[in-house]
């Protein structure tokens, strides 16, 4: 079978069979495109032995991205993961390739959370000016974030109409379009209703550009799609103001979701429930958290070992 062939159906299959975001296409398409050039001399898929793979791996492992800089370990394995999916898939269909399983991941260093602190967290809420042009959708915007544990594009995702207010609770689709449900806090609702009150359009998304509503741009044809707030923008808020409040530390949208589990956990929350909140596929990412267990696990043995 020939291995742009197999790419493309592999991309159908994800696509059509496994419903897959469009994100996630995007990042196969990317890998794979690589790994095609890579081989580009190799005329059928079932060709490639253990020893090109490795081969493959070096040649990541040695390049570089746009701005010089090499490939991280993490990227390498991204690489490496949609090449062992594309295997998987293709011995499905009974097409005799390699068993992707003898493709072995690199080791990573592991993962370091950034969180915010209780005085952190207020100092980054104080900085925000109410009487600002967007003091009151920031605002919204980072109580929000840290209410829900949302993802950014999550958030920006958000419509007017399906955020219940009243009962402080709503559905978001997360990643691989799995449903979950997020709460919003008292303070969080409060200031969404602030930033609402003041907003004299009619347009769907939760949160919008400030300059476009000023400027009174009309957009009638996609009910508002065309102001509704980008990942960058929301991201430079967050930096706005972590540069007001005097934080030090690098701190991103993500950051207040990290700051969100932390919290739960640190207050007593069950590490599975915090799992579903985020809406993690898999208890192993939620286990990131092990900062907050192991400083509960030092408090239990300070007060029971003698």
């Amino acid at each position: 079978m020939k291995i742009a062939e197999a790419i493309n159906d592999f991309l159908v299959h994800c696509e059509i069979t496994k419903n897959q975001s469009v994100n996630t296409i995007e990042n196969y398409t990317r890998y794979l495109g690589r790994f095609e050039d890579f081989f580009k001399d190799i005329e059928n898929i079932e060709a490639i032995s253990l020893r090109d793979i490795q081969k493959y791996h070096l040649d990541l492992h040695r390049s570089t991205n746009k701005k010089g800089e090499s490939l991280s370990v993490k990227t390498q394995n991204y690489y490496l993961i949609a090449v062992r999916a594309l295997l998987k898939y293709l011995i499905k269909l009974d097409v005799e390739v390699m068993v992707p399983e003898k493709i072995e991941l690199a080791k990573t260093e592991e993962r370091v959370v950034d969180f915010l602190n209780r005085d952190e967290l207020e100092r980054l809420f104080s900085a925000v000016d109410p009487s600002a042009r967007t003091g009151k959708r920031d605002r919204a915007i980072l109580e929000c974030l840290y209410s829900t544990g949302l993802r950014v594009s999550e958030l920006c995702r958000l419509n007017i109409a399906q955020v219940d207010l009243q009962h402080k609770e709503f559905g978001i689709q997360g990643k691989g379009k799995k449903i979950r449900i997020v709460f919003l806090s008292d303070r969080a609702v409060e200031y969404i209703r602030e930033y609402l009150a003041q907003r004299s359009d009619n347009y769907s998304p939760l949160f919008i550009s400030a300059s476009n509503r000023s400027a009174k741009v009309i957009d009638l044809t996609n009910n508002g799609e065309s102001f509704r707030l980008s990942r960058d923008t929301v991201e430079r808020v967050v930096q706005k103001y972590r540069i007001n409040a005097g934080i030090i530390k690098h701190v991103t949208p993500h950051t207040l979701r990290h700051t969100f589990a932390t919290e739960l956990l640190k207050n007593g929350a069950d590490i599975r429930s915090v799992q579903e909140m985020l809406g993690h596929s898999s208890i192993t990412t939620t286990q990131i958290y092990t900062h907050v267990t192991h400083s509960k696990l030092r408090d239990i043995h300070s007060k029971f070992h003698e």
